[in-house]
């Protein structure tokens, strides 16, 4: 980790991490250093707003030719399972993934679903499908979001699959993180990638986050408050046992379901970097794929340590980035939830570390 140089980003615009000089392991990032930097992985977003009572929308993250004739290795770990993450028993039983995957709000993930189901069937070559398990994720967006709306719609969910696309991912506020909160600021989606070398292959390795969960922001080893940067509370924070975070991994390293569950749990494992609390309502999922179904023998287990660096650092970055992007959000019952302030953070960062008083230190044993 590097310590943070002063930024260098265009009047009006939301910097990311990288932005503001804080760089996050050794290993380089793709162009992008986003999701997207994997062959034929798209993005796609709907947000849907009905200010100030709706905040929400949907994520989809659509591999290239994904399908049940042409299903992706994959693997699945839950961190905490307080969750509704849709077709995670035939993920993990099968270590395959046949659907894109989609994030959205906790009540809406089942129309979600059933969206998606209906979308793949229209797909060339599904004319004769008679079973599908379509992968959906959530987080509670309630705090901020009329939840019980259940605003999210069959058009929303085919509107984010039709535009997805390749390039810059949009980040904060939108899709499936325009409600989201964690760790005491309005986060969002974040995205980071990273291209490790494996046996000699340089690969790729790109992570989305849908942050939604609680605990004390750490960056760079220092913790953030929103007290420390002088921003005052206007309303109560959610609840600290409440919260959740998905994330979503993929990569063309040729590995296999096994492998890429061990991928997922270091994507879980990443999340208590940022300060994450793990608490008992939190839902913390990582899916991770594979893009090349047919990438012949996997890499062996030894040399998986870079790819799990790799992943470590880009959730990481990807929270950071979810919450640098994120903007104030006044929401459902008029509560407000205060954006990062990228210049207050720098300069947190940047000041002396005070030492503690005398006498705060723990105590000695009798």
């Amino acid at each position: 980790m590097e310590r943070p140089a002063h930024p260098q980003t265009a009047p009006g615009t939301r910097p990311r991490a990288r932005d503001l000089g804080i760089v996050i392991g050794t290993t380089a990032p793709g162009p992008l250093d986003a999701i997207t930097d994997v062959p034929g992985v798209r993005v796609g977003h709907t947000t849907v707003r009905r200010p100030t009572g709706v905040h929400s929308g949907v994520t989809a993250v659509v591999p290239a030719a994904v399908a049940p004739h042409t299903p992706l290795p994959a693997g699945v770990f839950t961190g905490n399972g307080y969750g509704k993450l849709i077709g995670t028993t035939q993920l993990a039983e099968l270590g395959t993934l046949e659907t894109p995957v989609l994030l959205t709000s906790t009540l809406s993930a089942f129309r979600v679903a059933d969206a998606l189901v209906g979308w793949m069937l229209e797909r060339p070559g599904c004319e004769q499908v008679l079973s599908l398990n379509p992968v959906v994720g959530e987080c509670n967006d309630g705090f901020l979001s009329d939840i019980r709306a259940r605003p999210v719609h069959e058009e929303h969910v085919r509107a984010a699959l039709d535009t997805a696309s390749g390039g810059p991912v949009a980040e904060g506020c939108v899709g499936a993180g325009t409600g989201t909160v964690a760790l005491g600021f309005k986060a969002g989606i974040g995205t980071a990638s990273r291209t490790p070398e494996l046996e000699g292959r340089r690969c790729t390795v790109g992570v989305l986050v849908q942050a939604n969960f609680g605990g004390t922001l750490r960056v760079l080893g220092r913790t953030v408050t929103p007290g420390a940067l002088g921003l005052r509370a206007r309303d109560p924070a959610p609840r600290a046992e409440t919260g959740s975070c998905m994330i979503v991994v993929a990569t063309d390293a040729p590995l296999d379901a096994r492998q890429l569950t061990r991928v997922a749990r270091r994507a879980v494992f990443a999340l208590a970097r940022s300060g994450a609390a793990y608490s008992h309502g939190s839902g913390d999922y990582a899916v991770a794929f594979g893009t090349r179904p047919d990438a012949g023998a996997p890499v062996a287990d030894a040399a998986l340590g870079p790819l799990f660096e790799a992943v470590l650092d880009g959730v990481e970055e990807a929270v950071l980035n979810s919450l640098l992007a994120a903007t104030t959000t006044t929401g459902f019952d008029g509560r407000t939830v205060p954006a990062l302030p990228a210049d207050r953070l720098l300069a947190a960062l940047t000041a002396p570390a005070v030492p503690p008083a005398p006498g705060s230190g723990p105590r000695p044993a009798p």
